[in-house]
């Protein structure tokens, strides 16, 4: 399938974030009881300039709506809802 936002809108790719313990222990991110907040842009809507295709993004928590696709979950987001480029 092929997910192609519309408008102003971001499809991302959530990453998985390890976290790490005080002692150096790293929890995978299946450990995690949150969501991550980091992913990455793999589509972007005909009106949006400000992120890429490929970009490393945060945006907010609880916000956009998930897509599956077989296997792989997706977010497709409301522009306002990324809040940072990370680089």
């Amino acid at each position: 399938m092929i997910i192609k936002p519309l408008g102003e809108r971001v499809l991302i790719k959530q990453t998985e974030q390890e976290e790490v313990t005080k002692s150096g222990i790293v929890l995978p991110g299946t450990a995690s009881k949150e969501k991550p907040i980091i992913g990455e842009v793999l589509a972007i809507g005909s009106k949006i300039e400000e992120v890429k295709v490929g970009d490393k993004v945060i945006f907010e928590k609880y916000s956009g709506t998930e897509v599956k696709d077989g296997e792989e979950s997706y977010l497709i987001l409301e522009k306002d809802n990324v809040l940072a480029i990370v680089e």
